[in-house]
């Protein structure tokens, strides 16, 4: 019988047949591991390595439920009060937690969460009154989904935002098909490409029949192009139209959800957030901006299974 490797040694990468031994599993389960890139690891020329300080941190998050872990990667859907709360979060926290956000859009935030990437995915996908149906769809099609559960973050309203002077022209979504409006269109993936495709298809258009020159991958950047007067028109949310001082034509509100893994639910610095997001400076936040209801915010409104 071979002589166990000895670990006690100082080295920054683990093999394979080290860790097995490390966290007491065999080499075959390590491997499957590595393959679903469920724990930390990197391959070099072909050879599994595992990063020992990742191993344990790792172990320590999966222990606890997460419940010591000092990190919250946010990324999905843009939003003006999430941006806001998230920034006035992390200064809070300052050195004793890193949290971050990546407005990357609903479908690549939620790839990156299957991936285990990020942490929390924020998504808005259609109407309120089919949010809780189409949000969980959005989900189970994703391997990693029946480890996910929705928290709902708030209501907020949505339409188009529109430059001042062409809002003058009409208060008709119709009016501003004609190809003389610039539109900015969102990327794929974007729920607020979502909701352009959906508006257009309620008068039997589509974005291909709009005079779009810019794609644009927040509604910050959206808003940006219009301010700029590089465009007339882009989908959008009354809060990022009125913090850009534009004009806005609205088509109804909609259900905005985080998606996250339940172990990260139960997460301190997770819970520490939502409790930053129902706060009265939160809530005095999002009624400057306009257009939101934090009524619900914190529920679980998917996953309790």
């Amino acid at each position: 019988m071979s002589k166990p490797e000895n670990l006690s040694f100082s080295t920054p990468f683990l093999s394979v047949k080290q860790v097995s031994e490390y966290l007491q599993l065999n080499e075959k389960k390590v491997y499957s591991l590595a393959n679903e890139g469920h724990i930390p690891a990197t391959k070099v020329t072909g050879k599994w390595m595992f990063p020992r300080e990742l191993i344990d941190r790792w172990m320590l998050d999966s222990s606890h439920s997460g419940l010591l872990n000092d990190r919250l990667v946010i990324a999905g859907s843009d939003d003006p009060l999430l941006y806001r709360v998230i920034n006035n979060f992390a200064a809070d926290m300052g050195s004793r937690a890193l949290v971050s956000y990546s407005p990357t859009g609903t479908g690549l935030g939620l790839n990156l969460l299957q991936s285990q990437r990020i942490d929390v995915c924020g998504i808005h996908w259609g109407p309120q009154a089919e949010s809780k149906f189409r949000h969980p769809a959005l989900l189970q099609q994703h391997a990693q989904h029946k480890k996910w559960v929705l928290i709902r973050a708030f209501q907020r309203e949505q339409g188009l935002i529109i430059s001042p002077p062409v809002l003058k022209f009409s208060e008709s979504p119709e009016a501003f098909f004609d190809s003389q409006f610039r539109w900015v269109k969102r990327q794929t993936g974007a729920g607020a490409q979502r909701f352009l495709q959906e508006v257009l298809s309620h008068y039997h258009k589509t974005t291909d029949q709009l005079n779009c020159e810019i794609t644009a991958n927040s509604e910050r950047e959206a808003a940006a192009a219009i301010t700029m007067d590089l465009a007339d028109i882009a989908p959008g949310t009354r809060s990022i139209a009125n913090e850009f001082g534009l004009g806005f034509i609205s088509l109804g509100w909609e259900s905005f959800d985080l998606a996250l893994p339940r172990n990260i639910w139960f997460r301190h610095l997770f819970q520490e957030f939502i409790s930053e997001l129902k706060s009265l400076p939160s809530q005095q936040l999002a009624e400057n901006l306009g257009g939101y209801d934090l009524g619900s915010c914190g529920e679980l409104v998917w996953g309790d299974d």
